[in-house]
């Protein structure tokens, strides 16, 4: 048996490999519909609706952890400590904003934390703002199987790959990306052109059609 201790339960398998967790989507993993007795209950310390929040939000939080930080051993860490973080933090939330934004946004703090103690700065070698076409910003849609994405998105370097993962499937914009990484909004456009740019090759897209005459 591990020596890691997890609250509640060890995680089951979320695999952010498998088809399911890798496409990019315009609507964020997290976006589940809490309902506020689910969270009443939660806020009163009841075991089983931290159970039930777990449940939910255990391969989202998996999910973002691993695409941002890498390592699975790590993103299980990071898992553990969001939801640590959420069992002392609950009365904090007011519902001023859905619930799910709340909490993936202690784990997105975790992840850029975790991922500034391993890069300072969160330097990258596609750093810089250079010029850049708004069309670049976008993902080819030929870029949809899960495997040959998730080997190409694992060369990219850690800035960018997180910058395109809270971009394209998170659904923060650029501003908030600026904020959390405290870059300008043109260092997140320019890594997610980059990027977009450097997966096209990746995955041997954007290759020029032979003229027919």
């Amino acid at each position: 048996m591990s020596g890691q201790v997890y609250w509640f339960r060890p995680p089951v398998c979320c695999d952010p490999f498998g088809p399911a967790c890798i496409s990019l989507s315009v609507t964020s993993p997290f976006a589940i519909d809490v309902p506020s007795s689910l969270l009443n209950r939660a806020r009163n310390g009841e075991a089983e609706a931290f159970e039930q929040l777990y449940r939910w939000f255990e391969r989202p939080v998996f999910t973002l952890a691993l695409r941002l930080c890498g390592q699975r051993e790590e993103a299980q860490d990071i898992l553990q400590e969001t939801m640590l973080k959420l069992l002392g933090k609950i009365a904090e939330f007011r519902g001023e904003s859905p619930f799910w934004g709340w909490l993936r946004q202690i784990a997105v703090n975790e992840c850029l934390m975790r991922l500034r103690k391993r890069h300072p700065g969160l330097e990258t070698d596609m750093d810089g703002e250079s010029d850049f076409l708004e069309a670049d910003i976008l993902l080819p849609p030929q870029a949809a199987d899960a495997r040959l994405l998730t080997e190409a998105m694992n060369r990219l370097p850690a800035t960018t790959r997180s910058v395109l993962w809270l971009y394209h499937v998170e659904g923060y914009t650029h501003d908030e990306i600026a904020g959390l990484m405290d870059k300008t909004i043109s260092f997140s456009k320019s890594q997610c052109a980059r990027g977009g740019k450097k997966l096209r090759e990746l995955l041997n897209i954007d290759k020029e059609v032979p003229s027919h005459g």
